[in-house]
């Protein structure tokens, strides 16, 4: 279980079922988003899309409950990127130094 399979799991449910297309917005092949959603399901042990033979045809109750459960982690990576970004641009900025010619002399190079 890993992000990249959430990610494909939300994107084929914005994408109305759509492999394809769910493969285009993630710069991805359609048969790897194909696997990876499966994989899922075989390692979670239930379907969380409903198919008529390779074709999506609908999120399956349990696949509901999966999806919410991808948006909430998915929106507390975003969070979590976020954190990063902030205190990893925390020491840059403008450092102003005052003091008088004569500590100046022996203190600042």
């Amino acid at each position: 279980m890993n992000l990249h399979q959430f990610r494909f799991v939300q994107e084929a449910a914005r994408r109305n079922l759509n492999l394809t297309e769910a493969a285009k917005a993630l710069h991805t092949s359609q048969p790897g988003v194909s696997k990876a959603i499966i994989e899922l399901e075989e390692e979670l042990g239930i379907e969380i899309f409903a198919r008529h033979g390779k074709r999506l045809k609908r999120i399956t109750e349990p696949g509901q409950h999966v999806l919410r459960s991808i948006e909430l982690i998915m929106g507390e990576v975003g969070n979590l990127k976020r954190i990063g970004e902030q205190y990893s641009t925390q020491d840059s900025g403008t450092l102003s130094i005052a003091t008088t010619h004569t500590q100046a002399r022996y203190v600042l190079p």
